[in-house]
């Protein structure tokens, strides 16, 4: 089965551009030029992964992730001209898995896609040849059937968020730096990561913790790293 990226910038030379390096990838490519057509094109195709610049008109990137993260998890990568932390950290606290500052270099374009996939892959495939059941307390993670539930409630995670809380778990106890949790779920050395870890790992935390500022499960090591608590 073909996997179907969507790019999505005002700029049609970026977009034909992108289109030319993900077909020789063997992708198959959707186009949109603003943001709600990009919704309208997610809503009506089978997308595995956005592109989306943030500067468009009629609606812009950051305001057509949060509608998409009202009723999807597919991978966003936002493309920009900005390359500030703070731009950064905005696109990941709305919901964005990945951030690329433009210009770019192709290769580097389709390697962080590729990463993207593999997670999203993961989180979605179901292998119940096995009991994959992590468990912590109230907090239960089935890595067959990639549910999470906090005291019976159910958590809905993205791939990325996922991906952390599993090694964190997996590893209960032990401590686990910026840098290692970066490497770990990325598969890339880890420059620069640490607001990256930190916007991801507060999320988790708003996500299964009763109160985040006294996290009863993942707990930082300050000067460390981060931990999920052995209880």
């Amino acid at each position: 089965m073909k996997t179907n990226i969507l790019v999505v910038d005002d700029d049609r030379e970026i977009v034909d551009a992108i289109e030319i390096y993900l077909l020789q990838e063997d992708f198959d490519v959707y186009k949109a030029y603003d943001g709600e057509e990009a919704i309208k094109m997610l809503k009506s195709h089978d997308i595995h992964l956005i592109l989306l610049d943030i500067m468009m008109p009629v609606l812009d990137g950051i305001h057509a992730a949060i509608k998409i993260r009202e009723y999807s998890s597919v991978p966003i990568i936002f493309l920009s001209a900005k390359s500030e932390d703070s731009d950064k950290i905005l696109g990941l606290n709305i919901g964005a898995d990945d951030y690329i500052t433009k210009p770019f270099n192709p290769l580097e374009l389709v390697a962080r896609v590729k990463s993207n996939l593999r997670r999203y892959t993961t989180l979605g495939s179901i292998d119940a040849s096995e009991d994959n059941t992590f468990s912590v307390g109230g907090l239960v993670i089935n890595d067959d059937t990639k549910e999470v539930t906090v005291e019976g409630n159910s958590v809905k995670l993205t791939p990325i968020e996922y991906n952390i809380l599993l090694l964190l778990v997996k590893n209960q106890g032990r401590v686990f730096s910026i840098d290692q949790i970066y490497e770990n779920i990325w598969e890339e050395e880890a420059i620069g990561a640490d607001n990256t870890v930190a916007v991801h790992i507060r999320h988790i935390r708003e996500k299964i913790e009763i109160n985040p500022k006294e996290p009863r499960y993942l707990k930082v090591v300050w000067g460390v790293g981060y931990k999920i608590e052995k209880q």
